[in-house]
């Protein structure tokens, strides 16, 4: 019996891998892109492209036809300005209309892929997971803040009227396909050499494709639905995580750490630069605050009950300058 699945943000950095690994399993493939998405990441599989927009439900429930399973990744991921209402739209009216289309539709199981964000972070020696409330709102973003509220809607869709939804919630995701580019970004800054000093702080690290294989396991029955699943794996410091692009990528780290106080300090300087001239500045404030925090995550429970494996950062960070390299990004 043939499965179908609609991928929205099929086109981005997880989405990209996540359709070859629905592929690869047998499953056909309904993606969902915007009307102008040049979409090249998807050239040449076998799959079938449907072009609309997530702020309109019609759309929605004709993608939705025939389609057995539901991933949606599509979000706007901008952090500039920090309060946008198209990035509220977006994120949490789009994925309203999901939601509903889903189940006027009858999609039998759903995976929504939220933000390790949505959730309180911690040390290494204690870090966040699923149970720690939400602690984002402190940065003033709009896009943390509206996935935050559109897990809550999904969760509470969950209790109210049996929405059969898993919430992935990945970390840092670094690896091929990063067209646009993503997370990928800070690899090309770092071997650029555009990267001079470290922030204080931390963040977890996770291969993409490692989040894919959690998320279709959960499509083929894995976890448990209105549960929400950190996808990360390893902890670094940016020092840590920097020196190991740096090596990888065969450049010099960069040399020394900036302290948060002058950090914070440029942040504003940025903020305030931006708010000026109306363009976004390379670092804001929120930026600089983030960066000085100890964004550390357990995937313990991701691993458990959705098998997610977990790959090293090295072949993540390889894997993502091998296709750079071979797509002019260098």
């Amino acid at each position: 019996m043939t499965k179908k699945v609609l991928v929205t943000g099929a086109d981005g950095l997880l989405g990209s891998n996540l359709v070859r690994d629905f592929l690869s399993r047998g499953f056909q493939v309904r993606a969902f892109l915007l009307p102008n998405s040049p979409s090249k990441t998807l050239d040449g599989l076998n799959i079938e492209r449907f072009t609309g927009n997530i702020l309109q439900p019609e759309d929605l429930e004709k993608a939705m036809d025939g389609c057995d399973y539901l991933v949606h990744a599509a979000a706007n991921t901008n952090i500039w300005p920090n309060r946008s209402e198209i990035v509220r739209k977006v994120n949490v009216d789009g994925t309203k209309n999901i939601a509903q289309a889903a189940l006027k539709t009858g999609i039998k199981r759903i995976v929504y892929i939220g933000t390790a964000n949505s959730f309180g972070f911690g040390p290494k020696s204690d870090p966040g997971d699923e149970t720690r409330p939400y602690q984002s709102q402190k940065y003033g973003l709009d896009y943390q803040d509206s996935k935050y509220e559109a897990q809550q809607y999904l969760l509470g869709q969950y209790k109210e009227n049996n929405l059969p939804v898993i919430i992935i919630n990945p970390t840092f995701m670094l690896g091929p396909y990063d067209s646009k580019p993503s997370a990928g970004a800070m690899i090309l800054a770092i071997y650029n050499r555009k990267v001079p000093a470290f922030a204080p702080g931390g963040k977890n690290y996770v291969y993409v494709k490692d989040v894919c294989a959690a998320i279709a396991n959960a499509i083929e029955g894995k976890g448990r639905v209105g549960e929400c699943y950190i996808a990360g794996h390893q902890n670094y410091n940016f020092k840590e995580a920097f020196t190991k692009i740096a090596t990888i990528t065969g450049v010099k780290p960069p040399g020394f750490s900036l302290p948060g106080g002058i950090l914070k300090f440029y942040g504003r300087i940025g903020s305030a630069m931006g708010a000026i001239t109306g363009k976004a500045p390379t670092v804001s404030y929120p930026m600089t605050q983030i960066s000085c925090d100890e964004h550390y995550f357990s995937a313990a429970k991701a691993v458990k009950e959705l098998d997610m494996p977990q790959t090293g950062m090295d072949v993540a960070v390889k894997e993502a300058f091998e296709w750079f390299g071979k797509n002019g990004y260098l």
